[in-house]
């Protein structure tokens, strides 16, 4: 395992400190925990935006997509217990 250094301000290190104690863990567990706790949402950001780009040039290539309309009321049916059919993307109008 490698070492880092970082400075906090006194205030912050106090706070991380505090709220160690109250969580059960060392302040340096705690803030080990919260290092991979912002990693990894940063992580699923960047996925889930890549996503979005892969989807978009998808969008762009066929022309295909589910339109509002429908995937609302598949999710509203989805919502109340139902297992309706996925919509199906067709070619809409840019």
């Amino acid at each position: 395992m490698s070492t880092t250094t970082i400075r906090l301000p006194e205030d912050l290190k106090a706070r991380v400190a505090r709220a160690a104690q109250r969580s059960g863990a060392s302040t340096h567990s705690f803030i080990l925990e919260a290092i991979a706790e912002k990693t990894e949402a940063q992580e699923r950001r960047d996925e889930f935006y890549a996503e979005a780009l892969r989807r978009k040039e998808d969008f762009e290539q066929t022309g295909r997509a589910v339109p509002w309309d429908e995937m609302r009321d598949y999710m509203l049916r989805l919502a109340r217990g139902e297992h309706p059919p996925r919509p199906v993307a067709k070619k809409v109008d840019r």
